[in-house]
């Protein structure tokens, strides 16, 4: 055999050598499940709607409480980012103060198309864009949120590490294009601004 053939059969041979070991790698980083994406534990996982009343009779009236689980979501350990889908059909009125029927009501109002119009509008999603440490396990997470086919920036004040992290926005429903309810020409409101908190967990 002459040298150059020599050479050149064995430059092939070690050019698939080096692609049989790159392959190999990248199948076992596969296969040991190594990632930076972290799943959201959607078993514990939710969001809850604090929705206020106002006006003059607004003290014979009750304030709303809404809860959901966390449709799915991930939080990435690469850049600290995160982000998470609701269903809106899956919007529970909880109200311990209102009677079934009144919740009932309620839950209808939520879900029609006055205000979430949720059969429209199934999806309500979050995305951070950025994350600033505030000190003492507390964020301050920027991101854009879709809610009522609408996309509009967000903080959200977090607290939380290790697996577990409590936020909270304040939101304007005007903001997505929803018309706070009103009652008896004005007298009990809902009021624009709703609070929104969650608990989130990684397994």
């Amino acid at each position: 055999m002459r040298s150059g053939e020599f050479y050149l059969r064995e430059s092939c041979n070690t050019q698939i050598i080096a692609i049989v070991i790159v392959g190999a790698v990248t199948l076992a980083a596969a296969q040991s499940g190594t990632r930076a994406e972290t799943p959201i534990d959607r078993e514990r996982s939710v969001v809850t709607v604090r929705v206020y009343k106002t006006g003059l009779f607004s003290a014979f009236a009750h304030d709303h409480e809404i809860r959901a689980p966390i449709k799915s979501g991930t939080l990435n350990d690469e850049n600290n980012g995160i982000e998470f889908t609701v269903d809106s059909r899956s919007l529970h009125v909880l109200d311990p103060k209102a009677s079934e029927s009144e919740r009932a009501e309620i839950q209808s109002s939520m879900q029609g198309a006055q205000v979430l119009n949720s059969e429209k509008y199934p999806e309500i999603r979050f995305q951070s864009i950025s994350i600033s440490e505030a000190g003492d396990h507390k964020l301050i997470v920027r991101g854009d949120l879709t809610l009522h086919g609408q996309t509009h920036s967000v903080r959200v004040d977090v607290v939380g590490s290790e697996g577990h992290y409590s936020g909270l926005a304040l939101l304007s429903q005007k903001d997505f294009g929803i018309t706070p309810i009103s009652l008896g020409g004005g007298s009990i409101r809902v009021k624009d601004e709703v609070r929104v908190e969650f608990e989130i967990f990684t397994p």
